[in-house]
């Protein structure tokens, strides 16, 4: 075992408490030490992915030779995915709405949807859309469709669009009574099945409520023009829709980084830059060979011995905090369509993978905690902290005649909170049952940043571990071949 505690502290404060990972009874220093070789050419295979976005053996879903550049996003320089003109081109754009546009709705799915999410949360939390303009600063309400080919609910959001321009209708003054509504329609190919039929209802049903609702598109997807232009982009520039980028060589699950995410970014008010120097901050901290001080590899390693050699093929995800649900979603993507593959690289069939399991703290230890504490040894159970919260009530003693309520007042929420993460944890590791915890500094950009981008190099570098590919996704291909036919025959019928 090294001689160090076995909580890896970065600068920023962002720590990895692995005690419950990496000990006596758990994956021992000589579990690490046999896998040394393999995770030293890991590591090696991610400097090079780096320097030249080249991934052995990755192709695109097409069978052609791709680049993997997620690892560029967080540097902001000339000739990056993320340049200093796109940026601020993505600023402009969220100035531009405030006090201008009443309501923007993202549609999207998979990483289109699961990473916005997870800004909008961490920014506006769940009441942002009940707040007044000068409460949001003028940024407008953000809705979220596309993400599911759900009639009741589609139908539902485009009723209170219509509810929303009513209401402005009567309360506005006499020169601004026009509901100006935004949709922001995120797609790469524009054929996406999810995305495209829910925008075009709600394109549709918007558009006949002219001149009390004024309906303004924004598209995102591939920017290359020519011969292979997609159907999304030449929509768009007939219709003259202003555009952002879905960029090559970087797949949905690590969009959040790049334009796909950040468009949502700038309609609330997130602080942009401040996400990406998090992720480039951990970027940096990931660089190191050694292992002790790297803490994507540390990760990818210790999360591989623990499904590889001790069983535990399951991973539940879960944050201390209400607000991080959604990143345990976009987590639950990330990992399964990186990791769950079926053959490694030389073709050879191994059925690779953890399940993810999302859960929130204390909720579902109410729910779940039965099930990781008494029932199969499977599962790792990843615990996320915040350390500081911006607002913390402590707890009154507003019965005092009742004494079981007496005994938890003068506690802050946040120690309430963190003490039963602890009790969580402790019960678990006395019963063999692994866990982890990642410590965030503050519920911010910043924070924010580290932590997803930790966890989207934690998959590449796994990806080296297991000798898969983590860079495509072969098994969606199987119903699409199903649904288009599908399709065309429900059609014919109707």
């Amino acid at each position: 075992m090294p001689n160090h505690e076995t909580v890896l502290t970065l600068p920023s404060g962002f720590a990895l408490d692995y005690t419950n990972l990496y000990g006596e009874g758990r994956i021992t220093p000589g579990d690490i030490a046999e896998l040394s070789e393999n995770f030293k050419a890991a590591h090696q295979a991610i400097e090079h992915m780096r320097a030249t976005g080249e991934v052995r053996g990755h192709l695109s879903k097409d069978g052609n030779p791709e680049k993997v550049l997620f690892s560029q996003l967080p540097y902001v320089q000339a000739g990056n995915l993320n340049s200093p003109e796109s940026i601020a081109r993505l600023k402009e754009f969220g100035q531009s709405l405030r006090y201008k546009v009443d309501g923007v709705i993202s549609f999207g799915i998979g990483g289109s949807y699961l990473g916005n999410k997870v800004l909008f949360d961490v920014q506006c939390g769940e009441f942002w859309n009940s707040k007044s303009s000068e409460e949001r600063q003028g940024y407008p309400k953000l809705y979220f469709s596309g993400n599911n080919i759900d009639p009741r609910r589609t139908v539902e959001l485009i009723e209170h669009i219509k509810y929303e321009a009513r209401i402005k209708a009567v309360h506005a003054g006499a020169t601004d009574r026009v509901y100006r509504v935004m949709l922001v329609v995120i797609s790469k190919s524009g054929a996406t099945l999810d995305t495209m039929s829910t925008f075009m209802v709600a394109y549709e049903a918007l558009k006949k409520e002219a001149p009390a609702i004024e309906v303004q598109v924004v598209a995102v997807t591939d920017p290359i023009t020519g011969e292979h232009e997609t159907l999304l982009h030449k929509l768009a520039a007939q219709e003259g829709w202003p555009m952002f980028s879905v960029p090559d060589g970087v797949g949905g699950r690590f969009s959040v980084f790049s334009e796909v995410g950040l468009v949502t970014a700038a309609c609330v008010g997130f602080d942009i830059d401040a996400f990406l120097a998090g992720a480039r901050s951990m970027d940096e901290a990931c660089k190191a060979d050694d292992i002790w001080h790297n803490p994507a590899l540390l990760n990818a390693v210790l999360k591989y011995l623990a499904a590889e050699t001790y069983g535990r093929d399951i991973e539940v995800f879960m944050p201390y905090a209400d607000y991080l649900k959604s990143v345990a979603e976009w987590y639950i993507q990330l990992l399964a369509e990186s990791l769950g593959k079926r053959t490694d690289r030389s073709g050879r069939q191994v059925y690779y993978g953890r399940t993810p399991i999302v859960a929130v703290g204390t909720t579902d230890m109410h729910a779940q905690t039965q099930q990781h504490q008494d029932g199969k040894l499977d599962k790792v159970i990843q615990f996320v902290q915040v350390a500081e919260w911006k607002t913390d009530p402590m707890i009154p003693d507003s019965f005092p005649s009742a004494s079981k309520l007496s005994e938890i007042a003068g506690l802050q929420l946040s120690q309430a909170l963190n003490a039963a993460r602890e009790a969580n944890a402790t019960a678990l590791i006395s019963d063999n049952r692994f866990n982890a915890n990642f410590i965030l500094p503050r519920l911010d950009a910043y924070s924010l940043g580290e932590l997803l981008y930790l966890l989207a190099l934690s998959v590449a570098y796994e990806g080296e571990l297991a000798n898969v590919d983590a860079f495509d996704q072969p098994g969606v291909e199987a119903y699409k071949r199903i649904l288009g036919p599908r399709l065309k025959r429900i059609k014919s019928n109707n």
